[in-house]
């Protein structure tokens, strides 16, 4: 389970048995949120969020969204390098709001 971002007391993290489509999981302590990421031609399109349990805030669903929508690309290729190439992507601390 990689932690591939922290932001301002969000995690953004893969599960190691997770699936397509692209998505990562953003916790808060016990509350967790899962974001999808709609591609078409190439470009983010869109983000799906799916319910979990215990859902991030609101507050917490719009800062990830901001978030995910400003380093999706990175996200992506985070998920690449763990799922596809087996290997462990590097954990990145944002100290910046945005």
């Amino acid at each position: 389970m990689p932690k591939i971002y922290e932001y301002f007391g969000l995690i953004f993290l893969f599960y190691s048995n997770d699936h397509l489509p692209v998505h990562v999981h953003v916790k808060n302590g016990d509350f967790e949120s899962k974001f999808e990421f709609i591609y078409e031609d190439g470009k983010l399109a869109d983000i799906k969020i799916i319910k979990t349990r215990n859902q991030l805030n609101e507050k917490q669903t719009k800062d990830s969204l901001k978030f995910i929508k400003k380093y999706h690309k990175q996200i992506s290729e985070k998920w690449y390098e763990f799922f596809v190439l087996n290997k462990t992507p590097k954990c990145r601390k944002i100290t910046t709001k945005l």
